[in-house]
């Protein structure tokens, strides 16, 4: 494993990289309690990464989004953060395996919470075949909490890669007060 200057990220072949964590991607949230998605979960549906520094923080930023979408079947979410050797940080190693674990062959939108959270991912992206991530796989540039939220939502519901994005992006416009 090698380090990309300036980035902080580490970089790892895609035949070197461990195997995927094991367990489910998407509990159950609960009853559903909205409309299901507009296309059969069955054909699949755009997955979502959240790329924290802290595992934590996005395991619940997950589970946020999750409960708020009220659907018992939602779309894939995968939470991944901190380091390889479970400290504070993001590893492209983890956040290429979260990506390959949510793809049902519609594309993957990644979200990532703070600078070196977003340089990890952007330069995983710029290097995507040699990392084995799926196609398409694009990157939102949204707040974390509140980007994930519309994603997690768009993609439940059915949308393309394309709205899934749009509906992240969009909360950059909506103000507070």
């Amino acid at each position: 494993m090698d380090r990309r200057a300036g980035t902080g990220a580490d970089v790892i072949p895609i035949s070197d990289a461990p195997s995927a964590p094991s367990g489910p991607t998407t509990p159950s949230p609960g009853p559903a309690q909205v409309p299901r998605p507009s296309r059969p979960a069955g054909l699949g549906r755009v997955g979502v990464v959240l790329v924290s520094h802290s595992q934590e923080l996005a395991l619940a930023t997950r589970a946020l989004a999750l409960s708020l979408a009220h659907n018992d079947d939602p779309a894939p979410v995968a939470a991944t953060g901190g380091s390889l050797d479970d400290g504070l940080g993001t590893s492209a190693v983890l956040i290429a395996a979260a990506a390959r674990r949510v793809d049902q062959g519609h594309g993957v939108a990644v979200l990532s919470d703070i600078g070196a959270a977003v340089s990890t991912v952007l330069t995983l992206l710029a290097e995507a075949d040699e990392h084995g991530l799926p196609f398409p796989v694009r990157f939102a540039d949204a707040p974390f909490v509140e980007g994930s939220v519309a994603a997690v939502l768009t993609a439940t519901a059915g949308g393309d890669l394309a709205a899934v994005l749009d509906a992240a992006e969009e909360t950059y416009r909506q103000h507070k007060v």
